[in-house]
């Protein structure tokens, strides 16, 4: 059953309206109908608010780093643990294929249903998840097979154990490492990038955003608590915040805008995900077409970019 924002509760209705007309076979009254949805979808989505648009990255049916990972890849293995401490579910590695293209595919998994979202600790990896992405990285540059991270996370666990383990030095380790991996890495942010959660596998040569996600220093719940100690300016902090693909485009912090059905990835997946593969062997055969030098000293150059400003 689908699953509708409250922003959307006249799209909702609609969509009652045309199942009770099917029901029926009333198919006038389901052309109708199907007119009004168009133009309620096109009024809703076109002036969405950075809030709104939080809550479309967050929305429970929205497709997760799994999700894309059936969807794009054959021939997939997945890659266990970090060879130090245990396997950590909430960062998965896949070794397959991508229409032809040997890849590696990292992502973190937020789970579905209760059992599942405990299992994956709700997308927040532990320091063995990062170590265990940079195991699969360092695999991956042996056998020279281009690498796709995808971002989906509150943040990094911030746990006790979590930092007895050292999370802070695991996600740093990441940073220094990937910096001067020598293969194609495209990072895309799939919902969540929050902090150096997110930090820990956006290192790479394009970094890039889909329409309904956003990318933070800090939760909008956290800023609003140490800002204002108020949960209720949660939309204040997020309109503050800059989160937003079209935002952190102009600031230069992304790459790149990938587009998304206009009602929300998760009622399209299969489109969605024909986005990202294109997106992802486009810019593995430009990168391929650079010397590595070449490769390394324009992730060096794109890198040290983030944050210049002039007075």
């Amino acid at each position: 059953m689908a699953t509708y924002l409250d922003f959307e509760n006249k799209i909702e209705k609609i969509q009652e309206e045309i199942v009770s007309s099917h029901a029926i076979a009333n198919m006038d009254a389901v052309k109708s109908l199907q007119k009004d949805l168009e133009k309620e979808v096109n009024k809703t989505f076109s002036s969405l608010s950075d809030f709104q648009k939080l809550q479309l990255a967050r929305h429970p049916d929205r497709p997760y780093a799994l999700d894309y990972i059936k969807m794009l890849m054959t021939d997939a293995y997945e890659i266990h643990g970090d060879r130090a401490f245990r396997d950590d579910p909430a960062v998965l590695c896949y070794l397959g294929w991508v229409e032809g293209q040997k890849t590696m595919i990292i992502g973190e998994q937020k789970g579905r249903g209760q059992k599942n979202k405990i299992k994956r600790n709700f997308g927040m990896p532990n320091p063995e998840g990062y170590r265990k992405a940079l195991r699969a990285v360092q695999m991956a540059e042996k056998f020279d097979i281009p690498v796709l991270m995808l971002i989906d996370t509150p943040g990094a666990y911030p746990g006790l154990g979590a930092e007895e383990r050292g999370q802070s030095e695991a996600i740093a380790r990441n940073l220094f490492e990937f910096a001067a991996t020598k293969i194609p890495m495209v990072s895309v942010v799939i919902g969540e990038g929050g902090s150096g959660g997110a930090l820990a596998i956006g290192v790479a040569d394009k970094l890039a955003m889909m329409r309904y996600s956003v990318f933070s220093v800090i939760s909008p719940e956290g800023c609003s608590a140490i800002l204002w100690n108020d949960p209720s300016k949660v939309e204040a902090a997020t309109k503050a915040l800059k989160i937003t693909p079209d935002d952190l485009l102009e600031h230069k912090l992304i790459d790149d805008i990938l587009d998304e059905p206009l009602i929300g990835a998760h009622r399209d997946k299969q489109t969605t995900a024909s986005v990202l593969k294109k997106y992802f062997l486009e810019n593995v055969k430009a990168l391929r077409a650079l010397s590595v030098d070449a490769m390394l000293d324009q992730r060096y150059e794109r890198l040290t970019a983030v944050g210049a400003f002039s007075e």
